[in-house]
């Protein structure tokens, strides 16, 4: 029977880390290291009789503290056992889906010219003579000219009159569906993102992001996402000094083990890595670009782009679209300001990553509803039939895509259900990827998927 030391040079845990939780996980990994050493005669015995029996594969075993040690260690790697990726990146570009969060008003986005029923139920929300000329006698809002070289180019476009049956006027249920791509029991409360997912195979621990303090439910599910504010943002929370220590002895225990975490965990440590050498330096645009407000978001995924890091899909909410008063659609108004600067954002994007790289990015920008044609005190009410914004590096088929027969015949109130949501959804993703229409299918299983031309 062997007798191991807590620590060979420090049996008191608390000079091993600021806290306990640390310096439990620190001395176990020492723990460790010092129990294989004592015993590695065995360890090779026992791997050259279960490399014999089981078809040359060696088998090393480790033996993990019991107790209370062991669940603070499964605590500290949770944020690597859910990032379950090999590093065998995929080529296919790159999907970004923008949530504006409170229910878009499409038509302060855009709108048909001159059109009568406007002109009657919202005679102080109309777009005004600065917008910008669309497709098939479309205008679209003044607060997106910052991308109007991207329109002129045919990158540009937008599908109007978009929902689904099952999204209600809830902010609640109808973001909840919009992300898992259904309800709930339909798709057993996975995102649709992380089933696309799937269909994208292997990648890095970065094919996976979303940006921001909390994971869309667009990206929950089996495969693992990282959530982060910035690239300077991923790594051990605590005093710098310790967080080498920390990986290390994460890197001891879970590694070398002949286990599923191990992937994890090496996947996780890599992902680290990546986030520590890019945040290094410090990150500098491209030439004339300039991020601000929703547009740091962007910069970020444009810094894992350029930097290499092979994000696949990529998630970035924006609130403040709730506009059940004081709307402002003109200029200077509070939703052409909103407006503005994720166009802004957007553009900022676009430029910063040149024309090469960008050939291979789509941003698709969706809102969990629309809201009512009628205004209400210069505001609009929850509706349906909101607006799908696509910016995409791949020539799309027109700036006004999708199906659209006009106001005449409203739903309730509600501009009509022309083009499904997930439908679109299916679409971007489709065209994008060059995806099956049986992985298309799989995203969103209660919906038989009818494809909207979007790409030229």
């Amino acid at each position: 029977m062997h007798s191991y030391p807590l620590h060979p040079d420090c049996p008191d845990l608390r000079r091993l880390a600021p806290n306990r939780t640390e310096a439990v996980l620190r001395a176990e990994y020492a723990a460790v290291t010092a129990e294989n050493a004592a015993v590695r005669g065995d360890f090779l015995d026992l791997s050259e009789v279960e490399e014999a029996q089981q078809d040359g594969r060696g088998v090393t075993r480790r033996t993990f503290v019991a107790g209370a040690a062991a669940t603070v260690t499964a605590l500290a790697t949770t944020q690597f056992v859910s990032t379950q990726a090999s590093f065998a990146a995929t080529p296919g570009g790159t999907l970004i889906h923008v949530f504006l969060y409170g229910g878009l008003d499409g038509l302060s986005l855009i709108a048909p010219e001159n059109d009568p029923v406007l002109s009657k139920a919202r005679p102080d929300l109309l777009l005004g003579n600065d917008s910008i000329a669309l497709d098939r006698g479309f205008k679209l809002t003044s607060a997106f000219a910052p991308l109007q070289r991207f329109l002129d180019a045919g990158q540009l476009g937008f599908v109007p009159a978009a929902s689904d049956p099952r999204v209600s006027r809830s902010h609640f249920q109808a973001a909840d569906a919009c992300n898992l791509g259904g309800l709930p029991n339909e798709t057993g409360g996975r995102g649709w993102l992380d089933t696309l997912v799937d269909a994208l195979g292997p990648g890095t621990a970065f094919r996976s992001v979303g940006v921001g303090s909390t994971l869309p439910r667009s990206l929950v599910g089996n495969n693992g996402a990282l959530s982060l504010n910035n690239v300077g943002s991923l790594g051990f929370n605590g005093d710098g000094k310790y967080k080498d220590a920390t990986a290390k002895a994460i890197q001891g225990l879970f590694t070398g083990i002949n286990h599923p975490v191990e992937e994890s965990v090496i996947a996780g440590l890599g992902a680290l890595k990546t986030a520590q050498q890019l945040a290094a330096k410090p990150y500098q645009p491209a030439a004339g670009v300039e991020y601000s407000g929703i547009g740091n978001s962007f910069r970020t995924l444009a810094q894992l782009i350029k930097g290499g890091a092979n994000v696949r899909v990529a998630t970035i909410g924006m609130g403040g679209y709730d506009t059940h008063e004081n709307q402002g659609t003109a200029k200077g108004g509070q939703l052409h300001n909103r407006l503005n600067e994720l166009a802004s954002g957007m553009a900022a994007f676009f430029n910063d990553l040149g024309p090469t790289l960008a050939a291979d990015v789509t941003v698709m920008v969706s809102s969990e509803f629309g809201r009512r044609v009628a205004s209400n005190n210069n505001g609009t009410d929850h509706g349906h039939g909101g607006v799908v914004t696509l910016l995409s590096g791949k020539k799309l088929a027109g700036s006004l895509l999708g199906t659209w027969n006009g106001l005449e015949k409203l739903d309730s109130g509600d501009v009509p259900e022309y083009n499904n949501m997930f439908n679109v959804y299916g679409s971007v993703a489709k065209g994008r990827f060059d995806l099956t229409d049986a992985e298309v299918k799989k995203m969103f299983p209660r919906q038989t998927i009818t494809p909207v031309k979007l790409y030229a």
